[in-house]
């Protein structure tokens, strides 16, 4: 045994040495092991921006704090699909994603007032709103029921009206009888039914066929979604009802953000910021030119009365059981912020 133990504490020694050396040629294994590990779960894709601004955020995260963070961005739902990302993050399995209104209002009655038509004006009220005292109470909701914490607001679009045939449209009364498609939940065919035209489900993939056929007379989509689809080829009138500023929200799970240290937080929030400054940018400037594209591909564009649309919808809203979830006094203040 005396013969056996001067061995061992030989070999002990050189294992030493060899992690000792492994450590020095590859320091930065060690390194790594030290950062924030921040997983990004989207639906999106590469080419959308809301895929893009994922980049921006990483960007500006490792410019502000080198080494200290390790930003991993899944997109294609590749990490989870949509929909799943809340609880994967009240869980702990994901740090960072985008959710929307709708996917909070589950959990969040209250929060499926930014689902109602009219109640977000566009883009510059969505900021105000989302970024005073409004914004933080609805975001410490969310934050006390799902576990996550709402960084920023992301502008996806504005929903329109399109028409398969050119028609006089001021007010809600001008689409009385006009078959118009909604997704087939009972949230958006109210929103159809709000705006005065006859809501009519029907699946996203038939829309082409159904305009082209009469089945239905027209359809609401932000206006790039009218262009990937072709739904130009079919139809011949755009009506600028703008009727539904759609967001989505960047959101971090609560046991990531409150293992940061203030100073992390700060910059997890600027990046934030930085990233959904990026996609909105780019959203509007897309948003404008598409309406000159759909001027030259021979489509008539209008802008109604939308005062009286928004009146007419936001009263439906108010005498629904779909706004008895809503905090009292919430949509005036809503309306009344500038």
């Amino acid at each position: 045994m005396t013969r056996i133990r001067p061995l061992r504490r030989s070999l002990l020694s050189v294992c030493a040495a060899a992690l000792a050396c492994c450590a020095a040629v590859f320091p930065t294994t060690a390194a790594a092991q030290t950062k924030t590990l921040l997983r990004i779960s989207t639906p999106a894709v590469p080419d959308d921006w809301h895929g893009k601004m994922w980049t921006v955020f990483k960007e500006t995260l490792d410019k502000s704090a080198p080494g200290e963070f390790d930003v991993q961005i899944n997109l294609n739902a590749t990490l989870f699909k949509q929909g799943t990302e809340p609880a994967a993050m009240a869980r702990g399995n994901l740090e960072l994603s985008s959710i929307s209104a709708f996917d909070i209002a589950k959990q969040v009655p209250e929060f499926s007032i930014f689902t109602a038509g009219y109640v977000i004006r566009d883009p510059q009220h969505q900021a105000k709103v989302f970024g005073g005292p409004i914004g933080q109470e609805m975001f410490k909701l969310a934050s006390d029921r799902m576990e996550v914490t709402l960084l920023t607001p992301i502008y996806l679009g504005t929903r329109q009206v399109n028409l398969r045939e050119v028609k006089p449209v001021r007010t809600p009364a001008d689409l009385k009888g006009v078959k118009l498609r909604m997704p087939g939940s009972k949230e958006w065919l109210f929103l159809g039914e709000a705006l005065g035209a006859t809501a009519t489900p029907l699946a996203f993939g038939e829309v082409y066929l159904g305009l082209k056929t009469g089945t239905i007379d027209g359809q609401d989509n932000p206006l790039p979604t009218v262009r990937a689809a072709k739904f130009y080829e079919v139809t011949k009138q755009l009506v600028l009802t703008n009727h539904l500023v759609d967001g989505i929200f960047i959101a971090i799970s609560d046991k990531a953000w409150k293992a940061m240290t203030p100073a992390q937080q700060a910059r997890v929030q600027a990046a934030a910021n930085a990233a959904a400054a990026f996609n909105n940018e780019n959203r509007l400037k897309e948003e404008a030119q598409i309406v000159d594209f759909f001027k030259s591909q021979g489509l008539t564009v209008t802008t109604p009365d939308v005062d009286a649309f928004r009146k007419q919808v936001q009263g439906a809203y108010a005498s629904s059981d779909i706004a008895k979830a809503w905090p009292k006094g919430l949509l005036e203040r809503i309306n009344n912020t500038k």
